[in-house]
């Protein structure tokens, strides 16, 4: 799978907090693309999974059509704080498709979510283009707090398909409407959309 958005959203992080199990504040930018792996236990099967972590700047761009056309999903992040990273999102989607073309396992992942009083993109705007964008995964992340990281790869690794060659199953039976939210510390903490 191959992470794409704009620089500073939080895709290292989102990834690190998967794999390493832990949250650094110290925010160093990636520099052309990362790889990282780790193995997922679904119930009907073991997942291993390989995570390109792309550059967000523009002098990068350039490079992640190689790495979308190599993965079987591609996950959009944005930051909820920040609304010119939302506003870039249907060109990460566009290019991604591009690529892929429109059979595209497609996410949109709202980061930084634990940033309440900051919020730039709220839940419902947010739910309403990852509708319009036919995403089949939409989820507000927050890898500070770890909130709903686990969430976001079980889906993505869900939507994987087998290895028997089996075609990729529909959104209509990988995504949940809406996931029950824990007390939410802001508006909008927790969503979940067949989108």
């Amino acid at each position: 799978m191959c992470f794409l958005g704009d620089q500073g959203v939080g895709k290292s992080s989102i990834i690190r907090v998967f794999v390493k199990g832990s949250f650094s504040a110290d925010y160093k930018a990636t520099i052309g693309v990362d790889f990282l792996s780790k193995t997922m236990y679904l119930e009907d099967r073991t997942v291993r999974l390989q995570i390109w972590d792309t550059a967000g700047q523009e002098r990068f761009r350039a490079l992640a059509p190689s790495y979308i056309r190599d993965s079987q999903v591609a996950v959009v992040v944005y930051d909820v704080s920040s609304r010119a990273s939302f506003l870039n999102v249907p060109q990460w989607i566009a290019d991604a498709r591009a690529v892929q073309g429109s059979d595209a396992v497609l996410a949109l992942v709202g980061n930084k979510s634990d940033l309440g009083a900051d919020r730039q993109v709220s839940l419902e705007e947010a739910e309403a283009k990852a509708r319009d964008l036919g995403v089949m995964v939409f989820l507000e992340t927050s890898a500070r707090e770890g909130h709903n990281i686990k969430a976001l790869f079980h889906r993505l690794a869900s939507a994987l398909p087998h290895s028997d060659g089996a075609a990729p199953p529909t959104d209509a039976n990988i995504i949940d409407v809406r996931l029950t939210p824990k007390p939410p510390k802001a508006a909008g903490e927790l969503s979940g959309c067949s989108c």
